[in-house]
């Protein structure tokens, strides 16, 4: 079994393989973990993140359970904001009342105008939500917490326009290290990974490209970081997103690499084939139909059970499993990398 550097969750989320499954990557039998008008005000939860939570003096109130989640909420009136919520079984969640508020070092709210596609990224004992944020366009904003109760922001660290910011969960020779999307406004049709690093999350440079777009017909027009990588003896594991474009428009599918442990720009294994695309009828008929976008991944490094949630075609947040070995397995199966 590969060595997984990275907590144990004897309670995540899980079934096993089913027979008839021939890929690498499964979906859980009762999709979506959540479906359309989960809150008053809120009709569509999708493009999630969650992690452990083990509360403290804050768990209390709506503020208890083993996972700790930050949600894209699209509200009724079309806009996108953050909520957070927690669960016992990362499955059913207790929700805020409403969007989390953003504030300066000084308490002043500088909540943005919408956000969206969060990640959630614990290292020590904070909490680092990195999201699509409105800075004169689209761009990243970062935000941390211990609590759940204050969310200090920390400060616009990228020019617009970027998405898809991925920050990994732990710094490398003191450095922090997050992947990005640069782009242009609107739904780009392009779109490579970069890496930049940090000695405080506010200041970012020394930007390496890390992979761009294939020939594969499912990542030929973009791509994006997914969940946070995973820390493996074979190096980081990183699940991302692929599209491609058709007379319908976009596909979203997802896929996988292995980029190098002491230096994440390097990329030593990526999968040639997705490892999951839409097929079934919550990930190919919705708001925007044929998404499949992964935004985190709880990974129990006794066994390497891995749980991916994903966001299903912009309107319900769906769970796949697999296991570390099998991804890893997989990919080398069918690298790309000469």
């Amino acid at each position: 079994m590969i060595k997984v550097i990275g907590e144990k969750i004897p309670n995540i989320p899980w079934e096993e393989k089913p027979a008839e499954c021939q890929g690498p990557v499964w979906r859980y039998s009762k999709n979506p973990v959540i479906a359309r008008n989960p809150l008053p005000n809120v009709t569509r939860i999708f493009n999630s993140a969650v992690a452990t939570w083990k509360g403290g003096e804050a768990s209390v109130e709506k503020r208890s359970g083993n996972f700790v989640g930050v949600f894209r909420a699209e509200t009724c009136n079309g806009i996108p904001y953050l909520y957070f919520g927690f669960s016992d079984d990362a499955l059913n969640w207790k929700f805020s009342e409403g969007k989390i508020k953003i504030t300066d070092e000084d308490g002043r709210d500088v909540s943005p105008n919408y956000a969206y596609d969060p990640r959630l990224i614990k290292i020590g004992e904070d909490y680092h939500i990195v999201w699509c944020t409105d800075f004169h366009g689209a761009s990243i904003g970062i935000a941390t917490t211990r609590d759940f109760r204050t969310f200090t922001t920390r400060g616009n660290g990228f020019l617009p326009f970027n998405r898809n910011g991925v920050l990994f969960p732990r710094k490398i020779d003191g450095k922090y290290f997050m992947l990005t999307r640069p782009s242009d406004s609107g739904h780009t049709p392009f779109g490579d990974i970069f890496l930049s690093e940090s000695d405080d999350l506010l200041h970012w440079g020394n930007h390496k490209w890390v992979m761009g777009k294939s020939s594969e017909w499912w990542q030929s027009v973009k791509i994006g970081a997914g969940c946070a990588p995973i820390e493996t003896e074979e190096g980081w594991l990183l699940i991302y997103h692929g599209v491609t474009g058709t007379c319908s428009g976009f596909i979203y599918s997802i896929g996988a690499a292995i980029l190098d442990s002491n230096e994440p720009w390097r990329v030593i294994h990526r999968c040639g084939n997705f490892l999951l695309t839409p097929e079934v009828e919550y990930e190919e008929r919705g708001f925007v139909p044929s998404v499949v976008f992964p935004c985190a991944a709880l990974v129990d490094s006794e066994t390497n059970r891995m749980a991916i949630y994903y966001g299903a075609a912009d309107t319900n947040t769906a769970l796949a499993f697999t296991t570390v070995d099998e991804v890893v397995a997989y990919v080398k199966k069918f690298d790309i990398i000469k």
